[in-house]
């Protein structure tokens, strides 16, 4: 199991989001619509780099783009089934059919966004995964 800096008791309430794809304007999309809250978003381009940010924070919700050359959604999310806490995988794409929902949901996944991002749909769907991450995780994280 892979060990994670944990989240100061100020900061256990705080939605933790990875965002990982290669489009910045992805990225300053997902900016734009949770920039005004106290989320807290962290960035990756690449497997590689979500790793690291995984590696160092203790983060909620990971949104992967289905597309991550050259790996997958799919690499992030067996990755991620390691880690202590794991947390909540919600999956986007541009082509967010209902085969990509039914794969994404069977093999684990939270969730499935279409892109561009709504952002009515974007809080809803981070704030449920979030929260059912953090009903599993904050009471262990809490007493530890």
């Amino acid at each position: 199991m892979n060990q994670r800096t944990a989240l100061s008791p100020d900061l256990r309430n705080v939605v933790t989001v990875l965002s990982v794809t290669p489009y910045e304007e992805d990225q300053l999309g997902l900016r734009d619509i949770i920039g005004h809250s106290k989320w807290k978003l962290f960035g990756a381009d690449r497997l590689e780099s979500a790793l690291a940010v995984l590696h160092q924070y203790e983060v909620g919700v990971v949104l992967s783009d289905r597309d991550l050359p050259p790996h997958s959604w799919t690499e992030i999310l067996d990755v991620i089934h390691h880690f202590q806490n794991a947390p909540a995988m919600i999956v986007t794409s541009r082509s967010a059919d209902e085969r990509l929902w039914v794969e994404a949901l069977n093999l684990g996944a939270y969730d499935v966004l279409a892109k561009p991002f709504d952002r009515d749909e974007v809080l809803r769907s981070v704030s449920m995964a979030w929260l059912n991450w953090n009903r599993k995780f904050g009471a262990a994280a809490a007493s530890a």
